[in-house]
């Protein structure tokens, strides 16, 4: 057993209360990190505003990053002192998981937000709360991963700066270089130039995307698009998206990347689309059917 601090949930809305906890673990497949940063990520935000009691109290965080500080007998890819940027678990065994396709995960839903090993134990239990939220509860000093959601980085880093490489930051450049697959010449608008859609714009432009458009109300954040990859931004204020969009690009866009949860948002986004484009939603369902010849990836 380790004695360590975490923010735990214990009321809906909150606030989160440190308080000092044991954990055991950790297993032979496990590791011990101890955290040194964690992002804070929307879905954090909106287990803290919707978390049903029934489920007990709980322990959020699943942008971690820190130093393995003891590894199980059966891991083999990292060892004390390393340092670590966790992400989400997969169960490794499912055929999605064999294949190299850890994000569709057959038991994705039961290892990310069971607050609780795949096996159903918890390493918590001594406290009546629950761990294990995206396979590390990184809002602790210390979390419990494994070898499938951790990745080592160089020490000269800083993991302060890393910390959401493991959630928003790889949604936003995974969906355009992976989901995606945007190729160099192809237009883009990203809607919304938050953390996600910056990643996004970063990534757009690293493959070569042109032009870029990133789209937002808050002229900061439009400003930073620009700074960081976007060769056209458009303030979302003037309600003048889609007619701008076209007077960028002479047409529409090829691809969409829609990160605001905003369901007129979703619906130009597939408006804006070149015939064969194709829009990526990363929040929720848009209910919009999509016209002949466009596609969505669905949500991501």
């Amino acid at each position: 057993m380790r004695k360590i601090n975490a923010a735990v949930l214990r009321k809906r809305g909150g606030p989160l209360k440190i308080e000092s906890l044991e954990m055991e673990g950790p297993r032979d497949d496990e590791v011990l990190v101890r955290i040194v940063a964690s992002g804070i990520c929307h879905t954090d935000i909106d287990f803290c505003d919707y978390w049903d009691k029934a489920d007990g109290p709980v322990v959020l965080g699943h942008e971690g990053a820190g130093v393995v500080e003891q590894v199980g007998n059966k891991v083999k890819s990292v060892r004390a002192g390393d340092h670590v940027v966790l992400s989400y678990q997969s169960c490794g065994r499912c055929g999605q998981c064999r294949s190299g396709h850890p994000t569709d995960c057959e038991h994705f839903y039961e290892a990310n937000f069971g607050f609780a090993r795949l096996d159903g134990s918890n390493a918590l239990h001594r406290n009546g709360v629950h761990g294990h939220f995206f396979g590390q509860s990184s809002f602790a000093t210390h979390g419990l991963a494994t070898e499938r959601n951790l990745v080592k980085v160089p020490k000269r880093l800083n993991l302060e700066i890393l910390s959401p490489l493991g959630c928003g930051l790889q949604t936003g450049a995974g969906t355009v270089m992976n989901s995606l697959n945007v190729t160099k010449g192809a237009s883009i608008a990203i809607f919304g130039t938050g953390a996600v859609g910056l990643a996004a714009a970063m990534a757009a432009r690293i493959v070569g995307a042109s032009p870029i458009i990133g789209v937002d109300i808050r002229p900061k954040r439009l400003k930073l698009a620009l700074e960081l990859g976007a060769t056209h931004v458009i303030d979302n204020r003037c309600n003048k998206v889609a007619s701008l969009i076209a007077d960028i690009t002479g047409s529409g866009v090829d691809y969409v990347v829609e990160t605001t949860a905003n369901q007129e948002m979703h619906g130009i986004a597939i408006d804006v689309l070149n015939p064969q484009g194709t829009v990526a939603l990363l929040t929720g369902e848009s209910g919009s059917a999509l016209p002949e010849g466009r596609r969505t990836i669905g949500i991501i």
